[in-house]
């Protein structure tokens, strides 16, 4: 129930139409922040990919963005677990624009998308 709900709420923040386009992108930049070291550390992953974070493992399921405007807001499906014991600590979409509507709760550590990487016109890989 949890995860209809933030996929609503995603849809109402990027322009209120449920019949939106989107595009699923084959990347997206993550940012982590150690609370505890006052670091942040970027995350460019690949779709499918997994990223070592501190103590944990963090792994991009999809990022998409809007067809009619790829700089708007972005959403990816995150799953991050403890490295060692792999306990799930967060397994859902987060949005880039309004990082704290579904968020980790972690008391060491934050993980949040800051955009997509969408294919540039050229076919290159340009971030959002």
């Amino acid at each position: 129930m949890k995860s209809l709900l933030v996929v609503a709420s995603m849809l109402a923040l990027s322009g209120g139409a449920f019949a939106q386009d989107v595009e699923s992108a084959p990347g997206a930049l993550l940012r982590g922040l150690d609370k505890v070291a006052g670091t942040t550390t970027d995350l460019d992953l690949g779709v499918g990919q997994t990223a070592e974070f501190g103590r944990l493992s963090v792994t991009l399921g999809d990022c998409r963005y809007p067809v009619a405007d790829p700089f708007s807001n972005a959403y990816a499906f995150v799953t991050i677990a403890d490295a060692k014991s792999g306990a799930v600590a967060f397994d859902g979409w987060m949005v880039a624009s309004s990082p704290a509507l579904s968020a980790m709760d972690d008391p060491r550590y934050d993980v949040w998308v800051m955009r997509c990487s969408i294919p540039s016109a050229e076919g290159s890989e340009t971030a959002q």
